[in-house]
């Protein structure tokens, strides 16, 4: 919302409507459980919608999103692993397959820009 211009926040890592520090449009702010989002979209204007939760419920992000976060977003997946085991030889070799050039293209192909390789 902030990166669109629609409204600022407070500088958190972690945001919440009660966070708002300017809304010019005066945007009405309604938090839901992720998984409800798709299933309130005839009863709103617009949904921050997961890409999952998109999948799921038949939305192509691609087609049907106003605005699909990039791949710099804070909110990508990533590998955490428990402290102390980032050097095991079965954790890098995990990292190794899933930032690979063959899981990089699986990404694009299959999901046709509705989720972007981050890495």
């Amino acid at each position: 919302m902030e990166k669109q211009g629609l409204m600022k926040f407070k500088e958190l890592a972690l945001k919440t409507a009660l966070d708002v520090i300017e809304n010019p449009k005066n945007i009405q702010l309604k938090e839901l459980d992720a998984p409800q989002l798709p299933r309130v979209l005839d009863e709103v204007d617009a949904a921050i919608i997961n890409t999952n939760y998109a999948l799921s419920a038949d939305l192509n992000p691609t087609e049907d999103a106003i605005v699909i976060e990039s791949k710099d977003s804070p909110y990508v997946n990533i590998v955490a692993v428990k402290k102390g085991n980032e050097n095991k030889d079965y954790i890098k070799a995990l990292d190794a397959a899933l930032n690979s050039d063959e899981v990089k293209q699986f990404i694009i192909e299959k999901y046709k820009g509705s989720i972007v390789p981050a890495f």
